[in-house]
């Protein structure tokens, strides 16, 4: 690993809480340990996407080191910037790439066992590469019965799978002639029409318009509703904000974190919480809460209608606001301000920029 890896990993501290991790290395350089996943009960592997110990080598290069991961269903999103293991872990996931040491389990399936995973997975790469000659429509009908599916299901659901990416207008053109985002949409129905119970998606919403990015998030959304596992990449982290039911941050191939992103941040103890209060007397706000000793700083929001604060104790400070509330300040709303992804990544990461 290089020194510039190291070093940002010497500044991640190490946390752990039941069912949701912050792991990092601690002190000048020992040995990085990564946090295993909770024990499985029986059953329950057959429901997730499991990685025990995982690592991945390209020679000398690090891919990912030491993954400890188990997914649940619903949308999970693998964030980081370029190199980070984003797509090393997809590779893993779905047998493209064997791990160098470790154990891969997708709904009790391992990926040695290509002919049997891919009837339940779905991938769809972030690079384009289609037959040449073939329509959308061609393009789906024709992997539908390569891999099996009698004329009249690969006809049927190649039609559902192009509808459900709305592009039913294009399905007898070429693919040759497609927009940008048009070949994403329909590299995402080819994922989707053999109706898999994961889906893997490296960086789907690249190339799409507002409109149909707003319909890919809300196809997700349903796929996720449907008890599906829905594994997207993303270095765009207010997209992520907008889809995910949890997060896999990554940094230099390790997991840093991992969980529901709210639940990550509580455990970020060393950064005092950001909270934003709307009211109709901030400079009043600001003048009683700053006398606090759980109160960190107290500032005017820049459009002057509130108080951006940071506690070290924010159950404390709530308890704070409700006795403020009686004093005559008339309180509008109260949201933390920094449990985004954006932040909890700069928090963890330092330096390292997740967005393009």
């Amino acid at each position: 690993m290089s020194a510039q890896g190291m070093k940002m990993l010497r500044r991640i501290p190490l946390f752990f809480k039941e069912g949701l991790g912050v792991v990092g290395r601690h002190g000048n350089g020992g040995a990085h340990h990564p946090l295993p996943p909770p024990p499985l009960r029986r059953g329950t592997e057959d429901r997730q996407i499991v990685l025990e110990d995982v690592s991945k080598f390209y020679g000398e290069v690090l891919g990912v080191n030491r993954v400890n991961i188990s997914i649940p269903p619903g949308i999970t999103s693998l964030v980081g910037p370029n190199g980070s293991g984003k797509t090393t872990l997809m590779n893993l996931m779905t047998g493209l790439v064997r791990p160098t040491r470790g154990r891969i389990t997708v709904l009790g399936i391992s990926p040695q066992e290509p002919e049997r995973l891919f009837r339940n997975v779905g991938y769809c790469t972030q690079y384009d590469s289609f037959p040449r000659g073939l329509t959308g429509y061609q393009f789906l009908y024709s992997y539908l019965r390569l891999s099996g599916q009698p004329h009249l299901l690969a006809d049927q659901r190649a039609a559902q799978a192009i509808e459900r990416v709305n592009l039913n207008p294009a399905a007898h053109r070429h693919i040759a002639g497609y927009s940008k985002g048009m070949r994403q949409r329909i590299k995402l129905a080819q994922a989707m029409c053999h109706n898999p119970s994961v889906l893997v998606l490296d960086e789907p919403l690249n190339g799409l318009d507002p409109l149909i990015r707003a319909e890919t998030i809300a196809l997700f959304r349903s796929l996720a509703q449907e008890g599906l596992h829905v594994i997207v990449s993303s270095h765009v982290l207010h997209e992520v904000d907008a889809i995910s039911d949890q997060v896999v941050l990554l940094s230099n191939g390790y997991v840093v974190a991992e969980g529901q992103i709210h639940g990550v941040r509580e455990e970020i103890r060393e950064q005092p919480m950001q909270i934003l209060i709307r009211c109709n007397k901030p400079r009043d706000l600001a003048s009683q809460v700053f006398q606090q000793d759980c109160v960190v700083e107290a500032r005017i929001h820049a459009d002057g209608g509130g108080v951006l604060v940071k506690t070290r104790d924010a159950d404390r400070f709530y308890l704070l606001l409700n006795r403020v509330a009686q004093n005559g300040i008339d309180i509008e709303s109260v949201a933390p301000a920094d449990d985004d992804v954006l932040s909890v990544y700069e928090y963890l990461i330092g330096t390292e920029e997740p967005t393009k």
